[in-house]
């Protein structure tokens, strides 16, 4: 891809990595902590509210790190795709697009942005790269989707009970 193309992926990489990476630590370690989060999950309609804080926490923090070493990037990309599709259903979607008014702006830029890693692949700067391991270009893309549409899905089916309107 040459040294600008692998810098570029490498700074994507760095960036969603350092942004998963605080968003699991926040839900893990600021405001209200673990409770808190499972108080805000629970709001969202979620069952099991403890167990959902706890799997959010290690799943951004689990990506996070991946990014940033560029390792097994189609399955953390995916990690990511998932944790904001559940944002953007559950807490976003009824708010609009504007991140500003609490809506879908910011989860939607960073689920594609996961989406297109996926298919760019994690560059030359990577642990995956170092390893051999090659899964990019619609292969990449399909991984990031399948998997993270699928565990999204898995989630919603057993977790998800949203509030009856009365």
């Amino acid at each position: 891809m040459g040294e600008a193309s692998d810098t570029a992926l490498l700074l994507v990489r760095i960036v969603l990595g350092a942004v998963m990476l605080a968003h699991g630590w926040n839900h893990w370690r600021g405001g209200g902590g673990i409770a808190g989060t499972a108080g805000w999950f629970g709001g969202l309609g979620l069952t099991r509210p403890t167990l959902q804080a706890w799997l959010s926490v290690l799943t951004e923090l689990g990506a996070g790190a991946l990014l940033l070493a560029g390792f097994l990037t189609p399955l953390a990309c995916a990690a990511v795709l998932s944790v904001m599709l559940v944002a953007g259903l559950l807490a976003h979607r009824r708010n609009g697009f504007f991140v500003f008014k609490e809506g879908y702006e910011y989860v939607l830029v960073l689920g594609v942005l996961a989406v297109a890693l996926g298919a760019w692949g994690p560059g030359e700067y990577a642990v995956d790269e170092a390893a051999g391991i090659d899964v990019s270009g619609w292969t990449g893309a399909g991984v990031v989707l399948g998997v993270g549409v699928v565990a999204t899905a898995g989630l919603l089916a057993v977790f998800w009970r949203p509030r009856q309107e009365s």
